[in-house]
């Protein structure tokens, strides 16, 4: 997020480039303890099950709803960019993102950079896959339970950031069972803060819900938070608070000679109809499991 010369001033509050709001209520206790059975093991094994889910992921189509708004004192959104996409296949197979509503951009006080875009699209439905791990340092943190799921807690940084990518700096949630991611939380990095264009970005926590029956898909995000921008070169300090959700919806395996694998077994053809997608752990306020 870009601030915008003709916002309203806040005091500044924090070096920081932001201030978190509480995204993680509901989790149950952290056992620290080693797992069982290596961790190293275990990074293997998930990273592949992600690398599988990221082919069968790149088959379907679905619908992206995009709401990120600018919150006052009194808690109540005074600005507010609003994008319904689906995610489709042209006449030719290409994959492709077809706008279905999009009103007037009513924000105000910042305007959207494209690597808000970049992370609209891509970023907060973070796969990481074994193609793209060496990229990472990733660390066993412990087990812990969201929503009657056991599930294995690892660190995610970047090792080294190249220019013009984006990458994931958080905290994954595996499921013990399906070897899957089912939570993220963490931020897009890096921030770009120069004085006079920084580029912030918000914490953001994102859960997946099986749609197929094999694997977990995205289907809710939400970020909240004060994006602090120090200013400079005519532009003052500024603090911003922002609140953004995407939700992912009407998953459709697209016709397609590409197989799709479970373990060893070909799914392409199972004919089973997708599920009623369930989140691993919904925010509060959300719907829970029916």
């Amino acid at each position: 997020m870009v601030l915008l010369a003709a916002a309203p001033l806040l005091p500044a509050q924090s070096r920081d480039t932001f201030t978190p709001m509480a995204l993680d209520s509901g989790f149950g206790r952290m056992d620290v303890h080693p797992p069982a059975v290596p961790a190293e093991d275990i990074i293997k094994q998930f990273a592949a099950r992600e690398s599988e889910f990221r082919r069968a992921l790149n088959n379907y189509t679905y619908r992206r709803v995009a709401r990120i708004q600018q919150i006052n004192e009194d808690n109540k959104a005074t600005g507010e960019y609003y994008e319904v996409d689906d995610v489709i296949f042209d006449s030719t197979g290409r994959r492709t993102e077809h706008v279905v509503f999009a009103p007037q951009n009513s924000l105000t006080e910042f305007m959207l950079s494209p690597s808000d875009l970049q992370d609209l699209q891509k970023g907060y439905s973070f796969v990481l896959t074994t193609e793209d791990i060496a990229q990472y340092n990733v660390e066993y943190v412990g087990r812990q339970p969201v929503d009657e799921m056991d599930c294995y807690v690892f660190s995610v940084e970047p090792k080294v950031i190249e220019k013009k990518k984006r990458y994931f700096s958080g905290r994954i949630w595996v499921d013990a069972t399906d070897l899957q991611i089912v939570v993220t939380s963490g931020r897009m990095v890096p921030d770009d803060t120069k004085k006079g264009q920084e580029d912030l970005h918000p914490l953001f926590m994102t859960w997946r819900g099986q749609s197929d029956g094999h694997y977990w898909f995205p289907i809710y995000s939400k970020g909240e938070g004060m994006l602090h921008f120090a200013g400079g070169y005519g532009v003052m300090a500024n603090d911003v608070h922002l609140r953004q959700t995407i939700k992912y919806s009407d998953y459709k395996q697209f016709g397609t000679k590409v197989r799709i694998l479970y373990g060893d077994q070909d799914i392409t053809n199972s004919g089973q109809q997708p599920q009623e997608q369930q989140p691993a752990n919904p925010p509060s306020g959300q719907p829970e499991k029916k």
